[in-house]
C-alpha cells in the first residue's frame, strides 16, 4: 500500500492525478500547508525538504520506501507500475525533458507569479512583470510542442502530462488577470487541456479535497 502525503496544491494534485490513473489503492494523508504541519518532525522524517508530496510504498523492494520530489515519485510509480512512461527509447527522454522542464521552470514561475501577483498583500511591480513576462514565454513554449504533438512526450499520455496539468489549470482559472493574452492565444493548450481534464482519473483526482 502506498501512502500519499500531499495537500490539494499543482504539486500535491500530481500525486493524486498519478495514481488515480494507476488504480492502484493508495491512503491520503493531508499534510497541511496552511497550518505548517509541513514541518511536524513526522512528516520531516519522510521529506527532509519539508514539502509535499512524499510517499512511502509500503510494498517497494527491499522494505518501506519513502520518497520525496514530485518528479521523482512520479518516475517510479510509472518504473514501478510499467505505464506512462517508456522503458527505453526517445519517447522515454520525451516525457523526461518536459517533466524537468515543469519542474524547473513552469513550476517555479507560476509559483512566484501567484505569490507576487495574486497572493501578496504588497503588488510589486517589477516581481511582477518578471515573472508575467517568463510564464508567457513557457506558456508559448508549451503551446508550440502541443502543436506538434497530441502530448507532451508524442502520442501517449505520460508522466510529463500528469506533471504540467496541474499547472496549467490553475494558470487558466487563477492567471487571467496577469497573463490572460498569453492564455487566449495558447488554443493548443486549450485543447490539451479539455482532453486530458476529460480523463475519469484526472476528474477524480481534481475533485480530492481535505476533509473540513
Amino acid at each position: 500500500m502506498i501512502t500519499l502525503y500531499a495537500w490539494p496544491t499543482p504539486n500535491g494534485q500530481k500525486l493524486f492525478l498519478m495514481l488515480e490513473e494507476l488504480g492502484e489503492p493508495y491512503k491520503t494523508h493531508f499534510v497541511h500547508i496552511g497550518r505548517d504541519e509541513q514541518f511536524d518532525p513526522a512528516f520531516l522524517a519522510i521529506s527532509p525538504n519539508n514539502k509535499i508530496p512524499a510517499i512511502v510504498d509500503d510494498a517497494a523492494d527491499g522494505g518501506p520506501l519513502a520518497m520525496f520530489e514530485s518528479g521523482a515519485i512520479l518516475t517510479y510509480l510509472a518504473d514501478k507500475a510499467g505505464r506512462f512512461l517508456a522503458p527505453t527509447g526517445a519517447a522515454r527522454w520525451q516525457a523526461m525533458q518536459w517533466l524537468h522542464w515543469q519542474i524547473g521552470g513552469l513550476g517555479p514561475m507560476l509559483g512566484q507569479l501567484g505569490f507576487y501577483g495574486l497572493r501578496s498583500e504588497e503588488k510589486a511591480s517589477l516581481p511582477i512583470r518578471r515573472f508575467s513576462e517568463e510564464a508567457t514565454r513557457l506558456i508559448g513554449v508549451l503551446n508550440r510542442r502541443l502543436g506538434e504533438a497530441r502530448f507532451l512526450a508524442g502520442d501517449d499520455y505520460s508522466i510529463a502530462d500528469i506533471a504540467i496539468y496541474p499547472w496549467m489549470k490553475a494558470a487558466s482559472a487563477n492567471f487571467v488577470p496577469l497573463i490572460g493574452e498569453a492564455l487566449a492565444a495558447s488554443s493548443n493548450v486549450a485543447r490539451w487541456l479539455d482532453e486530458v481534464g476529460a480523463r475519469p482519473a484526472v476528474i477524480a483526482a481534481m475533485a480530492i479535497k481535505p476533509p473540513a
